[in-house]
């Protein structure tokens, strides 16, 4: 299964709960963490959720 590459480039203070949830799920703690997650149509919709937060690329 393929993966995608996730960096957190905005803070996230003054997000709400879902959000700060959304983002420990994924696995980003901080301003410029990378992770590499499996790309499915879950992952999919964590990411729209934060979208405004976080950088994607293919990998």
């Amino acid at each position: 299964m393929s993966s995608v590459k996730v960096t957190q480039t905005k803070s996230k203070n003054g997000s709400d709960k879902r959000q700060l949830d959304t983002l420990r799920s994924l696995g980003l703690r901080r301003i410029g963490h990378t992770v590499e997650v499996q790309d499915n149509p879950a992952i999919r919709g964590m990411l729209h959720k934060v979208r405004h937060l976080v950088e994607v690329s293919e990998s």
